[in-house]
């Protein structure tokens, strides 16, 4: 998790609290489930935050919460904000792999040397979380005063330029050099460029923000040196480029937010995209941010003593959300429902569950009364989690060795390596479709190519630790119970999930014989009957494949690993494999 410094004397500024000693602020915070990490050489507080509440990256964030919880401040607030007198217009050239902008004009910005190092700690902090590395969100801020905005035409409002570069093309001085660099120069030559060289990797042309002047800030690598930001700078343009215009919106709202703590003033600004340019289609080409439009969202009363074992009028529940910094009303009825109002810094509240947490907190977690249950269960393991481990028992006693593995996996990795294609067909139940082929359930906004989906079957992720492990002495045999998941419109959730039972023998002598004494011998341990009619599959050997049935039922697969399999994964011993469903052997 995240963790932040904070300037204990300016955070009692901030909160107008200059009696809270030391101490009592780390208890105050504690309470808001902020935890104390230690202290800088210089005495600055670190605080290991949650990841849900990005609002608190910041002193400004921290002090805003601890108001709330003084009850210095009460429900919803939202600054206010000027009409737009600046344009970011979004060129046809900017590369689709990163389409959309946002932004704000802050003036008035008091920016002494603390309140200058707490803007750049939270902007680096959201490019850490929220902007994943900035690959899903990068945040530019800038001297507008060295901003040479250009009018559209006479009259116009002045206006800066969102579009494509060539990697040999405009050049400009980055930050922390002296000389003018092309794109592809910082890329090669300048630290922060081959840092994040990878995130435009592969584009034929890359991001680039312009004015009147010429190319200022590269996003999202690095801003140029003449618009950058001093303790002098009394006005700024904040923008933010990124692959999903929610995210950026929201990452802008924060930083908007602690600069208004400053006393800044929020500015408008209007965002046209060009006809031709990728656009978010849920707003349309002509947007006006920031965006800082509160949500609703709704929770009953029930819902919330039931979770808090606490009995509330409807009144000390709204009590709650407003010194939570929500605000809240209710209607009467069989079951009281409260309609909430969320601040749009609030990028955590997205289930009513996080509206629960709310008032609990506001109420006071350590005032809540631990009690039993009315029901008179003793503790005890799940029958699933019994079965999983006396299968590991079985099979460490027959000589494999137990693994842990992701669940989450690639495409290339859970079909192309295998050799068998998406949608293939799923568990092989009822003999059709191949094994381990159901439709992935993929992941919308994947942080890595490596992981962008959950894995239909167990059985890659095993070969995949074997051709990690060529390097040591064989025989390899091992095995894998794990969970496994595919898209089933049938299910309430539209995914199907289950347990598999997974092993794998690696050594020049292995055959289809050798994993099928195994996987007899695990039957046997749990007296299930055990059948292996020939099937096909395109992992395996041509008439070295069986279906696994247990108890007449098919639940799996077993062979001889392919030839192409092997050579893909670079294995030069002969494998020998099965996976079945957990479920088949209770």
């Amino acid at each position: 998790m995240p963790v932040v410094d904070v300037d204990p004397d300016e955070l009692r500024e901030l909160t107008g609290h200059d009696e809270k000693g030391d101490a009592e602020l780390k208890d105050d915070l504690f309470g808001l489930g902020l935890e104390f990490e230690g202290e800088t050489d210089d005495g600055m507080f670190q605080f290991e935050f949650a990841p849900d509440r990005l609002d608190r990256l910041s002193v400004e964030g921290v002090a805003r919460s601890l108001r709330y919880h003084y009850g210095d401040a009460r429900g919803v607030y939202v600054p206010s904000a000027n009409d737009p007198e600046w344009t970011i217009e979004v060129d046809e050239s900017v590369p689709d792999e990163r389409p959309f902008v946002t932004g704000a004009v802050v003036r008035g910005v008091d920016l002494d040397e603390a309140a200058l190092e707490s803007l750049i700690q939270l902007q680096e902090k959201l490019h850490a979380t929220m902007g994943r590395g900035r690959a899903k969100g990068a945040i530019g801020i800038h001297d507008l005063a060295m901003v040479k905005g250009a009018p559209l035409q006479e009259g116009a409002e002045p206006s800066i330029t969102y579009r494509g570069v060539d990697p040999e093309g405009d050049a400009f001085v980055p930050l922390d050099a002296n000389d003018e660099l092309t794109p592809a120069e910082v890329l090669a030559e300048h630290d922060t460029g081959t840092t994040y060289a990878d995130l435009v990797e592969g584009l034929d042309r890359y991001p680039a923000i312009y004015d009147e002047l010429g190319l200022f800030s590269f996003p999202p690598v690095i801003n140029g040196k003449r618009t950058e930001v001093t303790t002098g700078s009394r006005e700024l343009f904040v923008e933010l480029t990124g692959t999903d215009q929610w995210t950026i919106d929201r990452m802008c709202n924060i930083i908007c937010y602690a600069l208004s703590a400053r006393g800044a003033t929020i500015e408008e600004v209007e965002v046209n995209y060009a006809d031709g340019a990728t656009h978010p289609s849920e707003y349309g080409a002509e947007l006006v941010r920031p965006n800082l439009d509160t949500d609703e969202k709704s929770v009953s009363h029930d819902r919330i003593e039931t979770l808090l074992g606490v009995d509330f009028e409807p009144e000390e529940v709204v009590d709650c959300f407003e010194r939570a910094g929500l605000d809240a009303s209710y209607t009467l009825g069989d079951d009281v429902r409260y309609d909430v109002e969320i601040p749009p810094y609030r990028v955590d509240v997205l289930h009513p569950l996080d509206l629960v947490d709310d008032v609990g907190r506001a109420y006071g977690f350590d005032e809540l009364e631990p009690r039993y249950p009315d029901v008179g269960t003793v503790g005890g393991r799940h029958e699933r989690s019994r079965l999983e481990d006396a299968v590991r028992t079985s099979l460490v006693g027959l000589g494999f060795e137990d693994l842990l593995n992701f669940h989450m996996t690639s495409g290339t990795e859970n079909y192309d390596r295998m050799r068998i294609e998406p949608g293939a067909g799923g568990a092989a139940v009822d003999g059709d479709g191949v094994f381990g082929g159901g439709e992935p359930v993929e992941i919308t906004e994947p942080y890595s190519e490596e992981y962008t989906q959950l894995r239909t079957w167990a059985l890659p992720s095993l070969v995949m630790l074997l051709e990690r492990n060529t390097h040591n002495a064989y025989p390899q045999d091992v095995a894998e119970v794990g969970f496994v998941a595919e898209r089933d419109e049938d299910a309430d959730t539209n995914v199907a999930e289950s347990r598999r039972v997974a092993g794998a023998v690696a050594r020049r002598d292995a055959s289809y014989e050798a994993a099928k004494g195994r996987l007899q011998a695990l039957c046997d341990d749990f007296d299930a009957d055990l059948a292996t009619p020939r099937t096909e599959h395109p992992s395996f050997i041509e008439g070295r494949a069986a279906a696994v049935a247990i108890d007449g039922e098919r639940v799996g697969v077993i062979g001889e690993l392919h030839p192409a399999v092997l050579v893909e994964h670079d294995l030069e011993v002969p494998v020998a494999a099965f996976e079945f469903d957990l479920d088949a052997l209770r």
